[in-house]
């Protein structure tokens, strides 16, 4: 999977730099993999949450960051359109990033 804008992860854990290793963690295991389907993910992430237009959150570093991507399964591609702490995530709309 391609996993575009890492950049946006490399901000978030520069404002926290506790949540570097998981993010570069969950970078990793995406980038190496391939997921055809949400319930690919489903049954890698136990915890994501599958949204709408193929979007899908997931909990980083025991739920103290979220990150939200939004998926094109037939080119392999993942956009990251938000990664931040639980209480930034709550002050968006996940399914309109």
């Amino acid at each position: 999977m391609n996993i575009i804008a890492r950049c946006t992860l490399e901000k978030c854990w520069k404002k926290h730099p506790d949540s570097k290793s998981s993010l570069e963690a969950w970078y990793a295991e995406m980038t190496r993999d391939s997921f055809l389907t949400p319930q690919d993910i489903k049954e890698r992430y136990g915890s994501a949450d599958i949204l709408r237009d193929n979007r899908v959150v997931f909990n980083i570093k025991g739920k103290k960051y979220r990150l939200v991507v939004a998926f094109n399964y037939s080119k392999q591609i993942g956009f990251i359109r938000f990664v931040g702490t639980h209480s930034e995530y709550s002050k968006i709309n996940a399914e309109e990033i």
